[in-house]
């Protein structure tokens, strides 16, 4: 089973616009309610794949019958840790006459100490018997960096994380399977622009030490190799001509490279996987609607290029 986990679940407003402008009265051709946030679209993405899979979140307000009927009709198996504050609502706006998407993002609601308490129970005893975790999005208002800690320390399988700053940094001394920030996100991490490749490797260089230091000592764990190269790959997506809404491409990748995972493959086929799997989110309007059957034949497609 792969679990997918994360605690900033969202109640997605899809408004497409045949031309959109800025400080007018805009009038929307198509208006579309769905299920989203990073943990929704990972559950959703692996569910689409093949699974199995459970989706566990945090959900509350008015918004959580129908977002239970939405997994309900996919067949999604779900586990809600049920919540006082209301799961959030966020908006695309998709501007068809310029291409443009933009994103209204609500901030994930703060959850009592009772409630993350439900949550880290849950969660231990789904990753107990879970194959690959998928392990992503912020945290909640107020919710300290070390949560994030706390679960990956009660995960005995490989996980996928999907998450930046300060979270992230303080994890990777638990050897995660594999940590997904974009080029932005790393860059917050890392706390400095990656304006060209040598920034880029050199920020994955900090990432790959940090995660092999002692928390205890301060060194890094293998004396022999302190300071070892990092062996960088850029692959290259197949082209997409025919561009819908790329919200939600980062969390398809984080999902096929959990199902990958699951299914036996190494992890440069797993990335290439991921790649063809935000290729196929980008032509489609609801995020993460997956198609397992053209997904090889779109990952030969990707190209790989070795960085150094």
């Amino acid at each position: 089973m792969i679990l997918s986990a994360g605690l900033t679940p969202a109640w997605q407003q899809i408004l497409v616009f045949d031309s959109f402008h800025d400080g007018e009265v805009n009038r929307a051709r198509d208006v579309v309610w769905c299920s989203s946030g990073k943990v929704f679209n990972a559950g959703i993405g692996v569910h689409h794949l093949g699974g199995p899979s459970l989706t566990l979140a945090p959900v509350g307000g008015p918004n959580v019958p129908q977002i239970a009927a939405e997994f309900g009709s996919l067949g999604i198996p779900y586990r809600w840790i049920e919540t006082r504050a209301a799961t959030r609502i966020c908006t695309t706006l998709l501007d068809r006459a310029t291409g443009t998407i933009t994103e209204l993002v609500e901030n994930g609601r703060p959850l009592t100490a009772d409630e993350l308490d439900a949550y880290l129970a849950a969660y231990a005893e789904q990753a107990a018997t879970a194959d690959v975790v998928v392990l992503i999005g912020s945290l909640p208002q107020g919710t300290p960096e070390t949560f994030y800690r706390q679960l990956l320390q009660r995960t005995p399988c490989p996980a996928v994380l999907d998450f930046r700053g300060a979270g992230l940094l303080s994890v990777l001394d638990l050897k995660p399977y594999v940590v997904k920030p974009n080029r932005d996100e790393l860059a917050q991490t890392a706390g400095r622009p990656l304006d060209d490749d040598l920034s880029l490797v050199a920020a994955m260089q900090t990432i790959d030490r940090v995660g092999r230091r002692d928390p205890h000592g301060g060194r890094a764990l293998r004396d022999d190799h302190p300071l070892r190269a990092v062996v960088v790959q850029r692959l290259h997506p197949p082209a997409i001509l025919d561009a819908v809404n790329p919200i939600a491409s980062g969390d398809a990748m984080s999902a096929a490279i959990a199902w990958a995972t699951r299914a036996g493959h190494g992890l440069l086929d797993a990335v290439r996987l991921s790649l063809a799997a935000a290729a196929q989110n980008v032509r489609q309007l609801l995020p993460c609607r997956l198609n397992p059957h053209t997904l090889e034949a779109q990952a030969a497609q990707v190209r790989v290029e070795r960085l150094g």
